[in-house]
């Protein structure tokens, strides 16, 4: 017998699978396409905070859960005995003008009191990081809250945790005890269906990897583009978000000028040779947040979705929360995260 059936290995899938496990229950996970084969199986892994102002449910709960993320990433890494790809790197942000410095200023002092002490955000010289975070005032902002992470590499590694934990990830299956459907962007279609109204769509995303290694450098986030140094000597670059396209898994010249973009904010990528392009859809609830809680339809049914760009920073406490309300009946569920949000 199983206690929870997990439609979808994608990461909110198994990390709530993950927590459930931990917690005592037997677990099943089934995805016909297999592990990270949805937006899961990205290259970017930017685990980033909101900027630390305007304060709300939704920058509260990622920030405690990005502060869980080193345990859950570590104890995962430990029980699968291969490395997921986190670390908490920092990040870097060029300050282009006088007005973001005075902005920038303004938010070392919220990030004390909102980041509760534990993290901070501050502006530093540029000129330490040399070509790979250049700034026409000299100055970047560094955070030490932002992490890192190898997406695919991280899903991999969480599904294989799962099953040295005695958890079942199987292609087909039979769905037993509470189940949640964690299925990206065809569960959103399924949900947008029996709504009979859009519960969120999936966007588009093309990101590269370059051979460059930066390791021990922290991510650099300029003009709205990610650069993630990994630890396995890549950097990830991206990426798009596109709500029309043909082919939701073909790369085009839109990753094209997104590289060329990066050699120019960050000049130490200029000689890295391309290693892959990715091309994937990722699910967007219509509420923008994540979309968790109970089936609004269905009795002992629970949904796992909408993890758009935040996915795996959220992920952590995605499955704490839902192991909460699956197995104890407890809901710390923000309202705005709820189905019926975006609905």
């Amino acid at each position: 017998m199983v206690d929870v059936t997990v439609f979808g290995a994608g990461v909110f899938g198994l990390s709530v699978a993950w927590a459930c496990l931990r917690r005592g229950a037997r677990v099943r996970v089934i995805d016909p396409n297999g592990i990270a084969s949805g937006a899961s199986g990205g290259v970017v892994g930017a685990l980033a905070p909101h900027v630390p102002e305007n304060w709300n449910d939704k920058k509260q709960f990622q920030f405690e859960s990005l502060v869980m993320a080193q345990n859950f990433w570590g104890e995962v890494s430990e029980t699968a005995g291969e490395d997921a790809g986190y670390a908490r790197s920092g990040r870097l942000q060029p300050i282009l003008d006088e007005g973001q410095i005075a902005l920038a200023e303004k938010r070392v002092e919220t990030a004390k009191t909102l980041w509760q002490g534990q993290f901070h955000w501050r502006l530093v010289e540029a000129d330490q990081f040399g070509d790979f975070a250049p700034s026409p005032t000299g100055l970047v902002i560094k955070d030490s809250l932002s992490a890192r992470i190898h997406p695919r590499r991280a899903t991999h590694a969480l599904a294989k945790a799962i099953q040295a934990k005695g958890g079942e990830i199987c292609d087909v299956g039979k769905p037993e005890g509470a189940i949640i459907w964690a299925t990206g962007v065809a569960g959103l279609e399924a949900l947008s269906n029996e709504a009979g109204r859009p519960a969120g769509l999936g966007v588009k995303g093309q990101a590269a990897l370059l051979d460059f290694d930066g390791r021990g450098l922290p991510q650099l986030f300029a003009d709205t583009l990610h650069i993630i140094p990994h630890s396995d000597g890549t950097t990830a670059i991206g990426s798009t978000s596109e709500t029309s396209f043909s082919d939701p898994s073909a790369t085009d010249d839109q990753i094209d000028a997104i590289i060329a973009r990066a050699r120019l904010l960050c000049p130490a990528l200029k000689q890295a040779d391309v290693v892959e392009k990715w091309a994937g859809l990722r699910p967007r609830a219509r509420s923008r947040a994540p979309l968790i809680g109970r089936h609004p339809y269905e009795e002992q049914t629970f949904l796992a979705n909408g993890g758009f760009k935040i996915g795996f920073g959220m992920a952590p406490k995605v499955g704490e929360v839902m192991a909460d309300l699956i197995l104890k009946g407890e809901d710390n569920i923000p309202p705005s995260f709820k189905p019926e949000a975006s609905l």
